[in-house]
């Protein structure tokens, strides 16, 4: 998004949509559909670019590999037990994936549970995203379930009744054979 000839990151999932944008003399509020979905320090200049590179995690999922060059991800200011994850799995050929499923698990679980997974991994020389996300889940914290949101045309306009009556009654009917 760009205001006053400075950029602003929102998420991918607002890309070409019509956001508005609420600027005040320190902060830049950016809004759509009624909802602040990102909120800057604003930039004073020409030609500034500010990202948040949690915007993009769902570029990430698709293209793990701008882990490694892309701008967003250059000064990531990630929990120190997140960097020293990214730095024990860079040994391996395909550390941005399994990096990237770390970070995928922040959603559901939140950045201090996957950060806490993380430095127990460390700890027990387990570097894997196998092992965090097995960790994650062995806490009974399971992930939030994705709230679906039925467009209008697909909710029943009469609910069912469960009538087990006709079950029953073929039940009753039916032959056994011994």
């Amino acid at each position: 998004m760009r205001y006053d000839r400075n950029h602003y990151s929102v998420p991918v999932s607002e890309v070409g949509r019509t956001v508005t944008v609420r600027a005040y003399a320190d902060k830049i509020k950016i809004i759509s559909q009624g909802k602040v979905i990102a909120s800057y320090g604003r930039q004073f200049g020409r030609g500034k670019t500010v990202f948040d590179p949690w915007h993009y995690l769902p570029v990430l999922q698709r293209k793990p590999g701008a882990l490694r060059n892309g701008a967003p991800f250059a000064h990531w200011d990630l929990p120190a037990e997140l960097t020293r994850m990214r730095e024990a799995l860079s040994r391996f050929s395909d550390w941005d994936r399994q990096f990237v499923a770390i970070l995928c698990a922040v959603p559901h679980y939140g950045l201090l549970a996957v950060a806490d997974a993380c430095g127990r991994a460390l700890a027990a020389n387990t570097v894997s995203k196998d092992v965090v996300i097995s960790l994650l889940s062995q806490e009974g914290k399971h992930p939030e379930d994705a709230v679906v949101v039925l467009p209008q045309k697909l909710v029943l306009n009469q609910e069912p009744v469960a009538d087990c009556s006709r079950y029953d009654k073929l039940l009753q009917e039916a032959h056994h054979v011994a």
